[in-house]
């Protein structure tokens, strides 16, 4: 009978091992990178030919290796990071499994070239082919490591075929060299493809490294973040609503300094910035997230890019509520700054910007409206029935006006208040958008994406503090439902009464509709309901309920409030700005669309050939 198990070469786990490290030029470059890092480099550079598919070179000034560390550093499961089974709850290196380069080295033509720091005065050069030492010699060179990896995949031709073009694998290169950049602004980085540079990084710190990164114009729009608990700590920047990608690429997180793509800190990112910015579109984002080793397993995946947290759902909700800290406050939306004759002690002017901004100040102040002219709010002056938020007692809603407003002159704004309420209002263009003025900048605000902010919020703390305000109809509706939207109208019943609707059912398919919300009681709330009910035909339970609590509620807000083209007086359109800077997220919609655009002085000029 033959032999069926066997024990397989070693040269043949080498490139299994090899399958599992490294999957192209990139992932190559990572390893390397992170070696470098955990040797104590300050400068790296990164070379490439053909998409790394020629040649790969990683150059570092570390401490370097002994001729005997070297050879050892070849051989499997070989390692200087670890020592005893405790050292895998306390990882705090990058490159830890003691694979990478035997891996990397039976797959290529490979050398390494290395000299310790206040060691040998010359260093070891150990060539490798195919996983086999075919040569190891004294050299000369600087102290730390110099690793070259020739024709990658020259002796497992299925995964040779494999590679993408070198365009394509150059595009992941720069890529992870500029992920490894991020996570250590004290580090200096190069990389050149085909003797072309594609970055050059000095030493800095974290947001210069960033605008190194995702470029100059794009770091005007990162904010920093700060959060956490006693033993986690969330730092880094985000980005503002007005930068956002298509993809991921530009988001950058890091557990104890290294680059992870995790689902479940991906999934706290975006649920922090849902309804903020559109679906489908993802931010810009450098989040370090620091922990006790001991927390996370970052020995789940050979390419370390995914982790496992003890206390996921902790992490999870300490992630979202930092990210969502900031994006409440909205810090891009800032109130104009006091004009210079305002100022008690007026800041010294040391730009040529400052000198124009000063001209172009006392150029409006000359062409103001004469006082007699200014628009002045009369004394007990009550507000109309307009789409902005009415406070009586308890009950506050949106409503609209259904008269047309007389021409009304620019209202003063006040110089004490926020963004929003301290802008000079302007008028309304096509009723649909309010125009105002903020300094040396045109704010276009979309009045019916302001009045939806106002609206969600509103039902959202009602929602968060017992339940929507409910309003019962003087005179009950009927729908008439498909059996599928009937079910669901039963499934739901008990949740659906926790956001405002009573439903009963009026026989076969029709149901009864003897409740809605408030803010939705005097708006024909059929369509709504149906609205609803087609939302909920895809989910299952109700845990999935409260999950989408946030979109229903978005819906009732958008029912609620204007749409299309409305007039309104500036008193309306002054209370509508107040009640935005009462509102966390003010930037958007709750569908993530944005409430406002800034047109700046220098672009109209340039518009109408003034520059």
């Amino acid at each position: 009978m033959s032999q069926r198990i066997t024990i397989l070469p070693e040269t043949l786990t080498n490139k299994i091992a090899a399958g599992e490290v490294v999957e192209r030029p990139a992932s190559v470059i990572k390893e390397l990178i992170e070696n470098s890092l955990d040797a104590g480099a300050t400068e790296i550079s990164v070379a490439i030919n053909a998409g790394g598919r020629r040649l790969i070179r990683v150059t570092d000034n570390g401490y370097g290796m002994s001729r005997e560390d070297a050879l050892l550093a070849l051989e499997r499961h070989a390692t200087s990071k670890i020592r005893v089974d405790s050292d895998l709850d306390n990882i705090l290196t990058l490159g830890f499994r003691g694979e990478a380069l035997p891996s990397i080295a039976s797959v290529s033509r490979f050398s390494l070239a290395t000299r310790e720091t206040g060691g040998s005065p010359e260093g070891t050069e150990i060539v490798v082919e195919g996983g086999r030492v075919r040569d190891v010699k004294a050299c000369g060179m600087p102290s730390g490591t110099v690793i070259t990896v020739e024709q990658i995949f020259f002796n497992l031709p299925p995964r040779l075929k494999f590679m993408k073009s070198a365009e394509t694998e150059t595009g992941h290169v720069a890529d992870v060299v500029a992920r490894m950049a991020v996570s250590r602004p004290d580090v200096a980085f190069s990389c050149t493809s085909d003797d072309r540079e594609l970055l050059r990084l000095q030493r800095s710190d974290l947001l210069r490294r960033l605008t190194q990164v995702v470029g100059r114009e794009s770091s005007r729009h990162l904010y920093p973040v700060q959060g956490g608990d006693d033993s986690t700590t969330i730092t880094g920047f985000i980005s503002s609503p007005a930068l956002v990608r298509s993809g991921t690429q530009a988001i950058y997180t890091y557990i104890n300094g290294r680059f992870i793509r995790d689902k479940v800190v991906q999934h706290a990112v975006m649920q922090a910035y849902r309804g903020v910015i559109d679906r489908g579109r993802y931010p810009v984002i450098a989040l370090f997230i620091e922990l006790p080793p001991g927390e996370v397993d970052v020995n789940v995946h050979p390419t370390k890019h995914e982790v496992r947290f003890r206390r996921q759902t902790v992490i999870h909700d300490s992630i979202q509520q930092a990210v969502e800290e900031v994006l409440r406050r909205s810090p891009w939306l800032t109130a104009p700054a006091a004009a210079p004759h305002q100022a008690s002690h007026p800041p010294a002017e040391t730009t040529g910007q400052a000198y124009r901004e000063r001209i172009a100040a006392a150029a409006q102040a000359s062409l103001a409206l004469p006082p007699r002219l200014q628009y002045r709010a009369q004394p007990g002056e009550q507000l109309d029935t307009a789409p902005t938020v009415r406070v009586t007692g308890a009950e506050q809603i949106v409503t609209v006006s259904e008269s047309s407003p007389p021409f009304q002159p620019p209202q003063p704004p006040d110089e004490s208040a926020g963004y929003f309420s301290s802008l000079t209002i302007i008028g309304q263009f096509h009723n649909e958008y309010i125009l105002c003025q903020s300094g040396s900048e045109l704010v276009i605000i979309d009045q019916h994406a302001a009045s939806e902010r106002v609206a969600y919020q509103l039902l959202k703390q009602q929602s968060q503090s017992g339940g929507i305000e409910s309003q019962r109809l003087l005179f009950p509706e009927t729908v008439e439902l498909s059996f599928s939207e009937v079910a669901v109208a039963v499934r739901f019943n008990q949740d659906l009464a926790g956001i405002g609707f009573e439903l009963e059912p009026f026989g076969g398919t029709t149901i009864m509709i003897s409740a809605a919300p408030r803010m939705v009681a005097r708006k024909a709330p059929l369509s709504l309901i149906r609205d609803i009910l087609t939302d909920l035909e895809r989910f299952g339970t109700t845990a999935a309920f409260d999950e989408a609590r946030d979109s229903l509620l978005s819906r009732i807000a958008c029912h609620s409030v204007i749409r299309g083209s409305h007039p309104l007086e500036q008193r309306q359109i002054r209370e509508l700005l107040c009640r935005m800077d009462q509102t966390d997220f003010a930037a958007s919609c709750p569908h993530g669309r944005p409430v406002s655009h800034v047109v700046t002085l220098a672009e109209l000029q340039k518009i109408f050939k003034r520059t």
